[in-house]
C-alpha cells in the first residue's frame, strides 16, 4: 500500500516533467513596437505604420483644412468611414483608421465623430439613461455633431512571382469627401513595395 502511495506522486511529476519538456521549443522575447520584423512578407504592423505616418502628415498639411477655416468659425468634424481591404490577405484595418482618428483629434484642427457601428452603440446608452439617470445628469437626444467629411478608401495588392522570389505592390488610397456636396477635398494615398526572397 505504501509503494502504491509513493508512485503516485512519482508518476504525477514524469507525466508534469514530460509536458514541460514538449513545451520548451518557443522562445518569446518583448520586442520595440518600432522594431521592423518581417516574417512572412505579408503586410504588417510596420507596413501599417508608415503608411499612416505618411497619409496622416499629407491630410493634415493639404489645402483642404485651411479652406474649411477660412469660411467657417469651427473645425471641420470627419468621420473615418470604410476602408475596403481588396487584397488576398488580412489586413486588420482598424489599425490604420484608429492611427488616422487618434492623428485628427491630436492635431487639435479636426473633430472626428463616432462611426455608424459606435454611433449605435451610444444612442443605446442615450436611451438608457432616459429611464435610469438622474435628470441633472442625463444627456439629450438631436445634440450629435454631423460630420462635414467622411474619409473612405481602399487598400490594393499587386503580386509578381518568378522562382523563390517575389514582389509585392500594395497601394492605400484614401479620400476625403464633404457629405453636403459630394466633393473630394483631398485625395492621399501611399505605394509601398516589398521584395521577398523564398
Amino acid at each position: 500500500m505504501t509503494v502504491v502511495r509513493r508512485l503516485i506522486p512519482l508518476a504525477t511529476l514524469a507525466v508534469l516533467a514530460l509536458g514541460l519538456s514538449a513545451c520548451g521549443g518557443r522562445t518569446v522575447q518583448r520586442i520595440d513596437t518600432d522594431t521592423q520584423v518581417d516574417l512572412s512578407g505579408n503586410w504588417n504592423d510596420t507596413d501599417s505604420r508608415l503608411v499612416s505616418e505618411e497619409v496622416i502628415a499629407d491630410a493634415l498639411t493639404a489645402p483642404w483644412i485651411t479652406r474649411f477655416e477660412a469660411t467657417h468659425t469651427d473645425r471641420p468634424t470627419v468621420i473615418v468611414g470604410i476602408v475596403r481591404n481588396r487584397t488576398d490577405e488580412f489586413i486588420a484595418v482598424e489599425t490604420f483608421t484608429k492611427d488616422m482618428e487618434r492623428a485628427f483629434v491630436n492635431s487639435g484642427r479636426v473633430r472626428v465623430v463616432a462611426s455608424s457601428t459606435e454611433r449605435e452603440q451610444l444612442r443605446d446608452e442615450r436611451a438608457d439613461q432616459q429611464d435610469f439617470s438622474s435628470p441633472e445628469t442625463v444627456k439629450a437626444f438631436g445634440r450629435e455633431v454631423g460630420a462635414d467629411f467622411m474619409l473612405l478608401g481602399t487598400i490594393n495588392k499587386i503580386t509578381d512571382q518568378e522562382g523563390g522570389e517575389r514582389v509585392v505592390f500594395y497601394q492605400v488610397d484614401l479620400e476625403l469627401t464633404s457629405i453636403e456636396t459630394n466633393e473630394k477635398v483631398w485625395i492621399g494615398g501611399k505605394k509601398h513595395k516589398k521584395f521577398i526572397e523564398l
